[in-house]
């Protein structure tokens, strides 16, 4: 099952914290960056899609090192749509930081120094996700289909966050 669909299933699960709500809030966050950068839609999703995979690698190094209690920790507390510089510290080191904004202003055109400024609200919109699958009631048991998808290395080539930001949006109408 691909990353999509476990983020739909725990949309239509009241057991799972994933809401409609959630993901309407979601687009709208990415909307508004995509307005506040001048980029559009495209290049906004090709932001989360580099931020993603670089977020998957960093979430898969802290499992194999601290395992996934660590992993769905760092997620519960930094998940969100305000900006959060302490999520990208989390998440990642300061030099890995640069790299990224680097690597995405290459993909996308976009100024560097642009995407060092949205990454600490790029960040928490990415962990925003990955939260949808944590189990409503206790959110800290290693339950979560969302993030266990995404940190699956063999269903790599499925979805990456930005085609489910995409699929979202075409599902509201967005």
């Amino acid at each position: 099952m691909g990353l999509f669909d476990q983020i739909l299933g725990a949309v239509t699960n009241p057991n799972q914290q994933g809401s409609l709500g959630q993901l309407g809030t979601i687009i709208n966050t990415v909307n508004q960056l995509s307005n506040s950068t001048g980029a559009d839609p495209s290049t906004m999703q090709t932001v989360l899609s580099v931020v993603g995979g670089q977020v998957r690698s960093a979430l898969q190094q802290k499992q194999a090192t601290q395992g996934n209690e660590a992993v769905q920790s760092l997620v519960n507390q930094f998940a969100g749509t305000s900006p959060n510089p302490q999520a990208v510290d989390s998440v990642f080191a300061p030099g890995m930081q640069q790299q990224i904004a680097e690597i995405v202003a290459q993909r996308t055109g976009l100024d560097a120094g642009t995407i060092q400024q949205i990454l600490p609200q790029v960040v928490p919109v990415v962990l925003n996700f990955l939260q949808s699958g944590a189990n409503a009631q206790h959110p800290q048991s290693g339950g979560n289909s969302v993030l266990n998808s995404f940190l699956d290395a063999d269903n790599d080539g499925d979805v990456d966050i930005a085609d489910a930001m995409q699929l979202a949006s075409r599902h509201f109408g967005q």
